[in-house]
């Protein structure tokens, strides 16, 4: 079974991810990860912060000389701006009381739309600086880590590949007729400033965000993750929780400002007849199964089936607003303009590196679920031996 987990805070001296379950064997080194979160950081409408934090990205335990052990992998992703938060992020008690001022001013006024107020009340804080900490999208460079580590398994295992792209922003999309993007589009959209093959809606993108910043504004978007090389038979429909379709949505919704997500096609399905929503299954002139559409996204029956699979997510506007929305002070109940940490105006290609990030660790769960094995050539091996045991008319 493979297990992750990561912990730190936002303005703490390090992130942590670890990962148990990955097979031995695996190559993986530290300049992959350290890409992976390059990509991260960039997108237009980034803020500054992008610019002062850098990830410093150490492999910590589980493999040595590029290659996995079979045994825990942790990852540490050092803060550069760390000297600067060192006593009010200090994990051990002060010697001395800091002053409520400057990094250490009591966040009372909790943002509409974020974890700050309900966390407050939960936990039991009258300072949302607790909850921010760990709330912060800034998390996820832990699992664009650990997905890194997965895509390596996935593609050395299986040849499984991802991409990820921006389907929209602010409401101006990319043209939904055109090719889907492949795995070797990654430099390309690499140097798109929204993560986009679209050059007319990346202008048009681009100029509604500039929109937004000179409003003091922020804006979400729609983000899509496509997976090629996905063996059929991943998942099962024989228990809701044990479905491949159910633990994408459940990853997808788990990353920060997510509200929204679709299998395929998703909510268009909703508004076709039957006769046009379904892949019709035909034989090609080699003899190999085939489908004439992808509108099940490549999984029917909460298993994969074959076809790339492809996943949506809606991302909502980040809540830190320069444009300050009403709240209330919780220290005196009284009405006030609720805080504004330093953010983005949207980070919409940021999450597409995220939900592939997710993507990649759901499906390495699955494959490790259905193919097993202690080193990746018994993995293959299984998964060889699994393929060639079907007849040869439903391959």
């Amino acid at each position: 079974m493979l297990r992750w987990q990561t912990a730190g805070e936002s303005h703490g001296e390090a992130l942590v991810a670890m990962m148990e379950g990955l097979p031995a064997g695996v190559q993986v080194c530290t300049k992959d990860i350290s890409e992976a979160l390059a990509r991260r950081r960039l997108g237009y409408g980034r803020g500054a912060r992008m610019k002062f934090e850098q990830d410093q990205v150490r492999l910590l335990t589980g493999v040595r000389h590029g290659s996995t052990l079979g045994s825990p992998i942790s990852i540490e992703i050092g803060n550069t701006e760390w000297p600067k938060w060192t006593e009010v992020m200090s994990a051990d008690p002060l010697d001395h009381e800091l002053p409520d001022t400057g990094r250490n001013a009591p966040l009372s006024r909790p943002r509409p739309g974020h974890a700050d107020l309900t966390g407050m009340r939960k936990y039991g804080f009258t300072d949302a600086r607790p909850i921010l900490e760990r709330s912060s999208a800034r998390e996820t460079a832990s699992r664009v880590a650990l997905g890194q580590v997965a895509a390596n398994f996935l593609e050395q295992a299986l040849s499984i590949r991802t991409i990820a792209h921006v389907v929209s922003i602010g409401g101006v999309g990319i043209d939904e007729d055109a090719p889907l993007p492949v795995p070797d589009d990654l430099e390309a959209l690499d140097q798109s400033p929204v993560r986009t093959l679209d050059k007319d809606a990346e202008q048009r993108m681009m100029a509604r965000i500039d929109e937004a910043k000179a409003s003091a504004d922020t804006l979400g978007g729609v983000i899509e993750v496509i997976a090629y090389g996905v063996p059929a038979g991943l998942g099962t429909y024989v228990e809701s929780d044990r479905r491949l379709d159910a633990a994408l949505a459940g990853a997808l919704m788990g990353i920060q400002a997510i509200k929204g997500v679709e299998i395929g096609d998703g909510f268009k399905e909703a508004e076709r007849p039957g006769s046009l929503a379904h892949d019709e299954i035909v034989v090609n002139d080699d003899g190999r199964i085939s489908r004439l559409s992808n509108r099940a996204g490549g999984i029917e029956g909460g298993m994969s089936n074959g076809e790339p699979i492809r996943v949506r997510a809606a991302m909502k506007p980040i809540p830190s607003i320069p444009k300050a929305l009403r709240t209330i002070d919780v220290l005196t109940g009284e009405p006030a303009q609720a805080i504004n940490q330093r953010s983005d105006n949207t980070a919409v290609p940021a999450a597409s590196v995220v939900a592939e990030a997710m993507v990649r660790l759901t499906l390495a769960q699955f494959v490790l679920e259905k193919f097993g094995g202690d080193n990746i050539a018994e993995t293959r091996r299984n998964a060889e031996n699994y393929l060639a045991s079907w007849p040869e008319h439903l391959r």
